[in-house]
């Protein structure tokens, strides 16, 4: 079974999505009892940020002890982006014993998880996000400055010492060419480039377990997945049908895909309507987390505290008709920087305010500097 992209911890909108993500993770735990995998993978973000609250925490030790001491099911895990790789690190090699493998860094990730089935060996390579220094550091190549080159590296790394003619399944959380994102993806991309990676880096294994992005979707090969979220995580998701994935697996590492639905307790609605209409006929599941665009012309007096009243769980209120075209112009200029890397964005930034160009001495000390930064931010 693959899942990935809890974010424990999550606020969205100024709410705090505990209580949802407790909802959806315990329904996880009931289809695990009941479909009975061989091996759960969370492809990455078990957290949503590198220092989670305490009820996050809480909610990670309880479902985790659930599954690896009463269950008893292997968990193969790989750090996110958003995840601290020092805090999820401790007690690891305690945690392994118990057939809870959290990889956080990549000089163990290296040596695949090995678990057998019927047919013989299975190898999991759980390699956590990292950033480009750190793979350029660890295989000693300066050439290393992309997520692409670091991606390479590892691969190489994995096909030189493994022969790929056996069952060998990646575990990755990466930005492959070819996904769809959504805004709650966007906190690796707005400072910065997009990191993307090709697929056909994965092209030997037989199946590639990816986290990051929330849609569930498979990238140019059915066995090239994305999981998706457990929940929506922004109103952009609103169309999502949240999923986790089942891989049956047959002696040749063919793989047949299933994909089991996950409900949550409140679902997250765009709703279009008039004002007298939502509140002379209130919509079905009312408590629903809802972005409502009203397409109202005229005046409207406190519209948010009159229709709370029926829907208690408006997270987002909408003038249609008072939407200007100026936003669309900014979510274009949004989306176009979000190609930049993050040293071409600063330069962009320098240019705008100095009117020169960087020098090249400045360009490799500004990449320097961010890479410090994003370093220290996930707690390393």
């Amino acid at each position: 079974m693959h899942t990935a992209d809890w974010h424990l911890g999550k606020i969205v909108n100024s709410v705090h999505m505990t209580e949802e993500q407790e909802f959806i993770l315990y329904q996880l735990i009931d289809l695990i009892r009941s479909e009975k995998p061989d091996v759960l993978i969370i492809a990455g973000d078990l957290y949503d940020r590198a220092v989670p609250p305490k009820e996050a925490v809480d909610l990670l030790n309880r479902v985790l002890t659930t599954l690896v001491t009463d269950i008893k099911i292997p968990v193969l895990a790989i750090s996110g982006n958003h995840d601290s790789p020092e805090r999820l690190e401790f007690g690891t090699e305690m945690f392994r014993e118990q057939h809870l493998y959290i990889e956080t860094k990549l000089s163990r990730s290296l040596q695949p998880v090995v678990i057998h089935d019927e047919h013989g060996p299975v190898y999991f390579h759980l390699v956590p996000y990292i950033e480009p220094a750190e793979a350029r550091e660890f295989f000693q190549d300066p050439n290393i400055h992309s997520h692409q080159l670091a991606m390479e590296a590892v691969i190489q790394y994995i096909k030189d010492h493994h022969d790929m003619a056996e069952r060998h399944i990646f575990v990755g959380h990466a930005f492959v060419a070819g996904g769809m994102e959504s805004e709650s993806e966007e906190r690796l991309s707005m400072i910065g480039g997009t990191p993307y990676v090709d697929a056909s880096l994965f092209d030997e294994f037989v199946y590639v377990a990816l986290g990051h992005l929330h849609q569930p979707q498979r990238i140019k090969r059915d066995v090239v997945r994305y999981s998706g979220s457990i929940l929506k995580y922004s109103f952009s998701e609103a169309t999502h049908k949240k999923s986790v994935t089942m891989i049956d697996m047959d002696e040749t590492g063919t793989c047949t895909l299933s994909f089991l639905p996950l409900v949550p307790r409140h679902d997250m609605r765009v709703v279009d309507g008039y004002f007298q209409e939502l509140m002379d006929h209130p919509l079905e599941n009312h408590e629903d987390y809802l972005h409502i665009r009203l397409l109202d012309k005229g005046q409207i007096i406190d519209p948010m505290y009159k229709l709370r009243k029926i829907y208690p769980n408006i997270l987002r209120l909408e003038r249609v008709a008072f939407t200007t075209t100026k936003s669309l112009l900014d979510l274009q200029q949004i989306r176009q920087k979000q190609t930049q890397s993050h040293t071409e964005l600063f330069a962009s930034f320098y240019e705008e305010i100095t009117g020169e160009e960087m020098e090249e001495k400045q360009m490799e000390y500004i990449e320097q500097t961010i890479s410090r930064v994003m370093t220290r931010e996930r707690g390393e």
